[in-house]
């Protein structure tokens, strides 16, 4: 462990399943899935970058893309949007831990998005709330249920945001349930972010994909690659 970094009672170190890098989880909060994987595999780094990371979590997007890029562009620079306080300490101490001294995290909501991050991003990383309020999870913690569903944030929050922060000719790369496709697609085109890449997950060989992964591009013009369906066991 990187020297200064302590970690809590229900703090633990998990791996990031690349270069054995470690990333900092409470095992009280929400913690990432492989979803958050194949998004940071889905989107495409290209040179010159500067990154964002919206519904960051503990910001396992972010550091994922980075981990796997790095080698490119080692000072590439990555901001993770992160509205609940707890979840930005995880992301700074992963930071720490593995010396990554190009993340900047930012505690605040999207709607709010300050203006020093208007058309700063050639790219930005979203893995939202999926469900809609009031379906399913009334069970969780309140902390759990804001990263699955549209409780304090929408699917139009986040397109317009991404309007708000994407340069002109800026990449939206998102995950989203897959029978939310259309509705994903009508939202970013409402806010001029055309979808130009689909690519669907699957859980099983020849099953109905349950997710959905899209690059759309602020200011793009109509013209969709639908790339093959990814099984994800």
């Amino acid at each position: 462990m990187q020297e200064g970094i302590v970690l809590s009672k229900n703090e633990v170190l998990e791996d990031m399943l690349i270069d054995g890098l470690k990333i900092v989880q409470d095992t009280r909060l929400y913690r990432f899935t492989s979803d958050s994987v194949l998004l940071s595999r889905f989107a495409k780094w290209k040179k010159g970058d500067a990154v964002a990371d919206f519904c960051a979590g503990s910001g396992i997007v972010g550091f994922h893309f980075y981990a796997l890029n790095r080698a490119k562009a080692p000072a590439m620079p990555v901001t993770l949007f992160e509205m609940q306080d707890s979840l930005c300490a995880l992301a700074k101490k992963t930071a720490a831990y593995n010396g990554f001294e190009n993340f900047e995290v930012v505690q605040g909501k999207l709607q709010d998005l300050p203006k020093e991050y208007n058309e700063k991003f050639s790219l930005i990383l979203c893995n939202p709330p999926y469900e809609k309020a009031g379906t399913g999870f009334e069970n969780d913690d309140y902390e759990k249920a804001i990263c699955r569903k549209e409780i304090t944030l929408t699917l139009k929050e986040i397109a317009r945001a991404a309007k708000r922060a994407l340069k002109f000719g800026g990449r939206l790369c998102m995950l989203h349930r897959a029978d939310r496709l259309t509705e994903v697609c009508y939202t970013l085109h409402e806010e001029q972010i055309e979808v130009k890449k689909i690519q669907f997950v699957g859980g099983r060989d020849a099953a109905k994909p349950y997710l959905v992964m899209v690059e759309g591009v602020k200011g793009g013009k109509p013209a969709c690659e639908i790339l093959e369906t990814i099984v994800n066991r």
